[in-house]
Formats: C-alpha cells, structure tokens, sequence
C-alpha cells in the first residue's frame, strides 16, 4: 500500500477519528532528461557552494529566508516543529457548506483519507452524515510545512480530502470578466445552445486520454526497435467565415442531439393505466 503523506484525528464536534491521508492523484507523464550529446550520459544538477568553490552534500543543507540579497535567516528544524500548530495532528472540521458554492477554481490537491485504528465507526458516522445533507466538511490541516484549509466531501464510499488555493493565490488578470460591449444575435444564440446541445454527453473519465504522451511512448518504442516514427496527423486551420454560416455547418456535422420521443410518455401512461 501507498505510503500515507498525513496522520492524525479529524476533530467532528466531539467526535475524533483517527485517520491517514493518501494522494490521491497525480500527474502521469513520459519524462525525458536531458543527455551529454557527447557521450550519451545523463547530465546532473549538483548541490555547489559558489562561496567555498566546492560541491555540497545533503547533510550540509540547512533552510533559511532571504531577507536582503546575500543575508539569511537560519531555521532550524526543532525551530519548525515548535511553531506548528494544532492542525498539525488535529483536523478540526470549521463549518459545513454546500459544495456548489465552491468554485472550481480554488480546488488544490486531492487526497484520499482512510480510517486509521480504531476509527471505522466514526469515519462512517462523518461519511453517512456528508451524504445525507450533501454537504461538504471545511478544516484546516498544517502539513509539509504549511497549513491549509482543506474540504472534506464523501466520493465513493469514502472521504476524500481537497486543499484549497488562497484567495491571494489566485491570479488576477486585467479584462478577464469584463463586459464586452458585444451584441449576440438570438439566432446565433439558438444555434450555439442547439450546438452545445448536440455535443453534450455522459463523463465518463476513461475516455479521455493524452494524446501526446501516447504517441511520445510509440516514439520512444519504434526508436527502440529502430523503426520508422510515425507522424501525427496534421488538421488545417478552419477558414475563416461568418459566424453564422459556421454554427450551422457545425450543427449539421454533429446533428442534433436525439430527442425522447413523445411515445416514451405515452408509454408510460399506457403502462401505468394497464
């Protein structure tokens, strides 16, 4: 099993569960390196003292801040540990509130938590309660030397955990949500609804798959097997024509989404009066 990245006790009210933290997810992904061209050997990136002129080992480190350009503050690690806060070892749940009021956006890393000894009875209890109120659990919880406030929300039979970007972390960039000065005619309204409309479907996460990696794994076999690559299909660029003229041709490309046939409902009627 996974190593657990967090130990402690999600603080319920007056109920404590005991519980590991698990990642959840993580990216996947076909790393290259960079090589000497040389001689074919993998380049590395050693630790090296400028000032002593000589390279350092792992044991020499210590962390500090910068507080003016070459001068530091030197914390210690015992330094670290006295400054953490409960949250440290304890979760305690601040509020609840419904996950639609959440935007996306301030979804960070994703974490799986499993009850630790002893702790089933009130994990479940927690979990029974999210899925019945459909609600989601906010904390906080100092981990990697940080604290974060984190959202807990039943997924599957389980708590899984998020952490949360900070509103002074998310970005501003001028002119995003401004109000364009843009006049949409109600027929291309119609057509881009009656597009969306065509295109839409079930997730099913399974069928999303990256492309690039796929094809840069085949590159990496066929140049092992010293085989001919094979080039990636090149699409043109969509000329450019009226708008409405496009969402049309898109619509017709796609065809409309299959609408219920007014019989199901009179089935069901038939049904229900036999």
């Amino acid at each position: 099993m996974a190593s657990s990245v967090w130990k402690g006790v999600i603080s319920f009210g007056l109920v404590s569960i005991p519980i590991r933290l698990y990642t959840a997810a993580r990216s996947k992904r076909t790393e290259l390196h960079q090589i000497h061209k040389e001689c074919n050997t993998r380049l590395k990136q050693p630790l090296f003292c400028p000032h002593c002129n000589r390279k350092v080992d792992r044991s020499e480190v210590v962390k500090g801040y910068e507080y003016e350009p070459g001068q530091y503050v030197l914390v210690d690690p015992e330094e670290i540990k006295s400054i953490t806060p409960a949250s440290g070892e304890i979760m305690e749940i601040l509020t609840f509130l419904d996950g639609r009021e959440v935007d996306p956006i301030y979804f960070d890393s994703s974490y799986f938590a499993l009850p630790d000894k002893h702790g089933e009875k009130p994990y479940c209890l927690l979990l029974k309660a999210l899925e019945d109120t459909k609600k989601m659990a906010v904390a906080k919880v100092t981990m990697h030397q940080r604290e974060y406030t984190i959202f807990i929300r039943a997924r599957n039979n389980g708590l899984t955990l998020h952490t949360m970007y900070y509103q002074n972390e998310i970005a501003s960039v001028e002119g995003y949500g401004s109000n364009y000065d843009i006049k949409l005619k109600p027929e291309e309204v119609k057509l881009a609804d009656q597009l969306v409309e065509s295109l839409s479907g079930s997730f099913h996460p399974e069928a999303y798959q990256d492309e690039f990696q796929e094809r840069l794994n085949e590159l990496i076999e066929a140049k092992l097997k010293g085989k001919a690559v094979a080039v990636a299909p090149k699409t043109g660029k969509a000329p450019v024509i009226d708008m409405m003229q496009a969402l049309k041709k898109s619509l017709a490309a796609h065809g409309p989404k299959p609408q219920k046939a007014a019989g199901g409902t009179s089935e069901r009627h038939r049904r229900k009066a036999s």
